[in-house]
């Protein structure tokens, strides 16, 4: 019967079945052939989807659409440019700093990679960078999204585990910003090899100019973080604070949407939102079956036979997290495989929120790892090019990222440090 289960999941993924839908169908096999009643799914359903801390998710996707609809891609993107734009591939540096702008509103790599992509890659073509780069960068530099607060995946992580989403935001920002560096390296060594242009310094008038309209999203990240830090709301009331906040910043200040422009984006949120929380009620289907079949047990058990030391166990869980996310979609991936190996992970001594930020971090690597790198599809279609070449040239922002990953993996203080400091 585990059999079928994995097997009905697999084939539905490769029929191109949406990940959710897909849960649910090796879901009902599974409990049809072991002949238990089908009540099951609407109580688990329920009991997964029956949580204070997902209704963060609603809030952060509107408040990132708000901000969104209200112009605040161009203004990041303008920022970026007159701050790194002078220096060899410039616009490819923009590219990566306007995604770590970006991150602190969408919480979403897709999200971000629709976003600046839509403005970036036209661009960096028209400027001589070739298309394959173009999309490439845009592409790795959307998993820094959700890395930096606020992050969806943090956010379901804390949901399943009942880890504090406030620590588990602050253990990704220095991560985060380590990832947007080391992107930004990347970029500026390939940039001097293959020759790509540099713009002109804009001055200090223009940059000023520039960070004004940039300052109303750096300042959301900034309530988000210090409201909960401070303890004046939790992230579930900071959601709802964000979208609020975007709700008036586009309105009043950017004045990119009129108030016709709302009931839009609020269906387009909700669609997004109930799509996920769709997602974490039939996989906690999912997760009881596998639960009952001591699936995790086995995985433990398996893991923990082949050795007990800390640091093979942090290799061995990325080096399987790599894997999987080579095929699996992230959030699915995390509800499936995270209790498990967290599991594994505290056995071993591994703190749990150092965990859940490597495993995060992980995973968001396979958004551009090929065959069901997502942000790949993204970027490649917004280029016009094919998957093949973007894959192509990517494999540099691949190697990089997979490097920070091993730093943060095997250096706990780089994710521990900043929730140790202000949340104990």
């Amino acid at each position: 019967m585990v059999a079928a289960l994995f097997g009905t999941f697999a084939v539905a993924l490769i029929l191109g079945v949406p990940v959710g839908i897909s849960l649910g169908l090796a879901s009902a096999v599974y409990l049809f052939m072991a002949d238990i009643d089908l009540a099951v799914v609407s109580q688990f359903m329920f009991a997964g989807m029956d949580s204070f801390v997902l209704l963060c998710i609603p809030g952060f996707v509107l408040a990132g659409n708000l901000m969104n609809g209200g112009g605040i891609t161009d203004q990041i993107v303008r920022f970026g440019n007159c701050l790194v734009g002078h220096i060899r591939g410039g616009l490819g540096l923009a590219n990566v700093t306007g995604s770590m702008i970006f991150a602190g509103i969408s919480g979403t790599a897709v999200a971000e990679t629709a976003s600046i992509g839509s403005v970036m890659i036209p661009a960096m073509r028209k400027s001589g960078y070739d298309a394959p780069f173009a999309a490439a960068v845009t592409a790795a530099a959307s998993t820094v999204g959700p890395i930096i607060p606020p992050s969806v995946p943090m956010i379901i992580v804390g949901t399943l585990t009942g880890l504090s989403v406030g620590k588990m935001f602050l253990a990704g920002a220095i991560p985060g910003l380590l990832l947007g560096l080391g992107m930004m390296l990347t970029v500026w060594i390939l940039a001097r090899r293959r020759g790509y242009p540099k713009g002109t310094w804009v001055g200090f008038r223009e940059l000023l100019r520039s960070s004004r309209g940039a300052f109303w999203a750096l300042l959301m990240t900034a309530i988000i973080l210090f409201g909960i830090i401070g303890g004046y709301f939790t992230p579930t009331e900071a959601s709802i604070v964000a979208a609020l906040y975007a709700f008036v910043i586009g309105l009043f200040v950017y004045k990119g949407f009129r108030l016709s422009d709302l009931p839009g984006i609020m269906l387009e949120s909700a669609i997004g939102s109930g799509g996920l929380i769709l997602l974490v009620g039939l996989a906690n289907v999912f997760g009881w079956i596998l639960t009952s079949e001591q699936i995790p047990q086995a995985i433990a058990a398996a893991m923990l036979s082949v050795t007990t030391n800390k640091y093979i166990i942090i290799l061995l869980i990325n080096i399987l997290l790599l894997i999987v996310g080579t095929f699996m979609e992230t959030i699915a991936a995390l509800i499936i495989l995270f209790p498990p190996l967290l599991a594994v992970a505290t056995q071993v001594g591994i703190d749990p929120i150092h965990f859940a930020t490597f495993a995060v971090l992980n995973l968001m690597i396979g958004l551009t790892t090929p065959p069901v790198g997502v942000c790949l599809f993204v970027a490649a279609n917004i280029a016009k090019i094919s998957l093949g070449a973007i894959t192509r040239a990517v494999w540099p922002f691949l190697v990089c990222n997979i490097l920070i990953l091993f730093l943060v993996s095997f250096v706990p203080a780089i994710s521990l440090w900043l929730p140790n400091l202000l949340l104990d």
